[in-house]
């Protein structure tokens, strides 16, 4: 089955600044911002490759211009997040949404893994959430509340998958942060809220998964395909909007896989 007609904006964003992490390249993060940018936003895009987020900016500022801007970041250090929430509000003068899409993968057995692979994937995809929401809902506060978290999860964070142990540990951990953290948020009228995809095609992940098990993936989603990026980000892009006022704490399944 082809994937739906790409949809036109509709100004769910109008006026907000957004920053977007990881999203250089072509996968989720590059839709959200994308997607963003569509429906009215400011948006600031964020990754750790410095060369592809500049040819990113480059290929949005064609169609986005002045609306868009980019600032290297590894959500890994602590002062690079810190100068991350501090650029956007330098470039657009305040910050609306925060679209953890930042994440690490990665295959081993539980009976072969490292201390390192199982460090590095729970740093990037599990504290690089936590430091960037940290950030960003310091920032809202400040502010005088209000605004939206998005992070991104995965079915993994709810289903086994063989030699996934560290990444479904981590994206496990984003969804229960995102719990907590909407009702530390709540007070100030903060909104945190995460989607929890199954299987978004894309160049990356083509190339760091085999065919076979890309093969069998696709084979349990009831629409016989995997998710475009964008229809991820059409999903991020509903809860950061006033569309979705009065949901927080919650994890958004986008999939068609079966169990």
């Amino acid at each position: 089955m082809s994937a739906p007609r790409y949809p036109a904006g509709h100004a769910l964003l109008d006026g907000k600044v957004v920053v977007v992490t990881a999203a250089a390249g072509a996968g989720i993060g590059v839709a959200a911002a994308r997607r963003s940018l569509e429906e009215g936003a400011r948006v600031l895009i964020s990754d750790w490759h410095e060369r592809r987020l500049g040819e990113t900016l480059k290929q949005l500022r064609e169609t986005h211009g002045d609306s868009v801007a980019a600032l290297p970041c590894d959500v890994t250090d602590e002062t690079q997040v810190q100068k991350l929430i501090v650029g956007a509000v330098r470039e657009f003068g305040r910050l609306d949404v925060m679209i953890n899409n930042a994440g690490l993968g990665g295959t081993a057995s539980v009976l072969d893994m490292t201390d390192d692979e199982w460090t590095r994937v729970l740093d990037v995809t599990l504290n690089g959430t936590f430091r960037c929401t940290r950030a960003a809902l310091k920032q809202l506060v400040a502010q005088g509340g209000g605004g939206a978290i998005v992070n991104n999860a995965s079915v993994i964070g709810w289903r086994a998958q063989a030699g996934q142990a560290h990444y479904a540990a981590a994206k496990a951990g984003v969804m229960a942060l995102t719990r907590c953290a909407a009702l530390d948020a709540a007070p100030h009228n903060i909104r945190v809220n995460a989607v929890s995809p199954s299987l978004a095609m894309h160049p990356h992940l083509a190339k760091v998964t085999s065919d076979e098990l890309l093969a069998e993936l696709t084979g349990r989603e009831a629409f016989g395909r995997a998710a475009e990026p964008w229809e991820v980000a059409n999903v991020m892009v509903f809860l950061a909007s006033d569309y979705a006022s009065y949901l927080t704490g919650e994890v958004l399944s986008v999939s068609s896989q079966q169990p």
